[in-house]
């Protein structure tokens, strides 16, 4: 560390990406500043306390992380990190009322259920199981590589050729033309869409969403968990390991700009105008922000990157959630005509996928960029305390997690007087038994504007690094697959970096790596 510096490793953000990053620093012996905006640590990924009640601000569903040596090599058990497992991981329902289907990470018992519902689409699952199988499990290997070492993701697609050449073909494809490819019923298709191109902003038929096709496939590959104690439990599991390792934890402290001196990133200045000098600065928070807004003074080699994102478009945020305390639960009434399949297993375990037809996405879509809500939107549903007793409220009530895409941030009227979350709701309650608001105790909706006020979320958007694996691969978009920016002492994490958004871990992983190299050469 430089004499005089406030830390050798600033990093900036405590979501979990930025979490894990300034754990594996702090574990390697090194001096780091974690520095959070908010009063709490943990982002999209934490969970609250709000009407008398504990909320993920997120889905609580967590897929790829599991899948990541992260979990173990942190030894996150240690510091009380436990998960359940739903079963089944899904339901797929659609708007329309057809029979909903489920997803069970072992596919035999999959496919079984869909023998008796739609014995037609059984040879289709069969077929698009054997190509996407390989694709899932070659996303999962390169997801654990760090893309800065090209010749261990180039071997592990040798390894792999098949998924790779099916990798490469799909990330060139949009979602829609993939999985038409393989079914020809709706109701396989649109579950989908729903947690593929839906969940990432972007319309099913965009070329480059086809990786999209490879949901399903990933629930059979790596088994879905909910942390006990909800999403943020992981967050809360990373941030004792990293404190443990002698890392220090700065809440309240909001960056405004980076402190630069002869075209070298040498610190930060928070909003109360206070400086803290570094060698290293890693900034896990929006990339359009930091190298459109925070770098001054670049040298002429980083104009054209800062240039790039400084004239990139400022785009809004696309989903709302309604956290709810409930006296009852509901009954699916589409889910009483298969009830056998769950076998014991509570159908509300899982979450709940309510997808519209594809004519109503693509609707969906344009009436999002003139500030309205689609008639029926799509919907994930789920109830954490169902799963997790541990999620209930003192009084033993349940919650309720209704999350609803696309929601524009500038919805006609305004979200403060919008009876759009209220409409989301009653619509959903057609597909229960009657009454069941009755038992709706109390209610919040968490809007793109309350992203953006309480989560930092310029204009409620999440950033997403939307390239693909071949583009970690070869270094495109250095910024970002690499995780270095065009100014020295600058670096960068997050869900804007690849492999991009979700609870993966990956980012902050292996940004940790690639510095921990350059501070060896310094």
């Amino acid at each position: 560390m430089t004499r005089g510096n406030d830390a050798q490793v600033i990093v900036i953000g405590a979501g979990h990406n930025g979490l894990i990053c300034a754990a594996y620093l702090a574990r390697s012996g090194h001096d780091v500043l974690l520095l959070e905006a908010r009063a709490g640590v943990g982002g999209l990924a934490s969970t609250v306390s709000d009407l008398g009640a504990r909320f993920n601000i997120c889905n609580c569903d967590h897929n790829m992380i599991r899948a990541n040596p992260l979990l173990d090599e942190l030894d996150l058990t240690s510091f009380g990190l436990s998960y359940l497992e739903p079963e089944p991981s899904f339901v797929n329902m659609l708007w329309s009322g057809t029979d909903p289907w489920l997803s069970f990470y072992d596919v035999d018992r999959t496919l079984a259920g869909l023998a008796k519902t739609r014995p037609d689409q059984v040879a289709n699952y069969r077929n698009y199981l054997e190509v996407a199988l390989p694709v899932a499990e070659l996303l999962v290997e390169v997801a654990a590589v760090t893309p800065s070492a090209p010749q261990l993701i180039s071997s592990v697609m040798r390894k792999r050729a098949n998924g790779a050449s099916t990798l490469l073909r799909w990330s060139r494809s949009s979602a829609i033309d993939v999985m038409r490819s393989f079914f020809t019923d709706d109701t396989m298709i649109m579950p989908g869409i729903s947690v593929g191109p839906t969940v990432w902003g972007a319309p099913p038929n965009a070329k480059g969403t086809g990786l999209a096709a490879a949901g399903y496939a990933m629930r059979h590959t790596v088994h879905t968990g909910r942390p006990i104690g909800g999403s943020g439990a992981l967050t809360d599991a990373v941030c004792d390991a990293y404190v443990a390792a002698g890392g220090i934890v700065q809440c309240g402290s909001r960056v405004e700009t980076l402190l630069v001196e002869n075209t070298k990133a040498v610190g930060v200045v928070l909003d109360s105008g206070e400086q803290l000098r570094s060698d290293l600065i890693i900034a896990a928070c929006d990339p359009r922000i930091v190298l459109g807004e925070w770098i001054t003074g670049e040298s002429k080699r980083a104009r054209p990157t800062t240039a790039k994102w400084r004239n990139k478009p400022v785009l809004d945020g696309y989903e709302s959630k309604i956290d709810a305390v409930v006296s009852a639960l509901p009954r699916y009434t589409a889910l009483e005509r298969i009830a056998d399949q769950f076998e014991g297993d509570d159908p509300l375990e899982p979450t709940s996928v309510i997808a519209p037809s594809f004519d109503e996405v693509m609707e969906a879509h344009a009436l999002l960029g003139v500030g309205e809500v689609a008639e029926r939107p799509t919907l994930l549903v789920n109830f954490p305390s169902v799963l997790d007793e541990s999620m209930r409220t003192a009084e033993g009530h349940h919650i309720m997690s209704l999350e609803a895409l696309f929601t524009p941030y500038a919805v006609t009227g305004g979200w403060p007087s919008s009876n759009e979350p209220m409409r989301w709701m009653t619509k959903w309650a057609e597909l229960v038994q009657p009454g069941f608001l009755d038992h709706v105790i109390n209610w919040r909706a968490m809007t793109p504007d309350r992203y953006e006020s309480e989560f930092e979320m310029h204009r409620g958007h999440t950033p997403s690094y939307s390239g693909s694996p071949v583009d970690a691969l070869f270094g495109l978009n250095k910024e970002l697959t690499r995780y270095d920016a065009p100014i020295d002492g600058l670096m960068l994490t997050g869900a804007g970096t690849y492999p991009g958004a979700g609870v993966w871990g990956a980012s902050g992983r292996n940004a940790a790596a690639a510095a921990v190299k350059k501070l060896r050469r310094r």
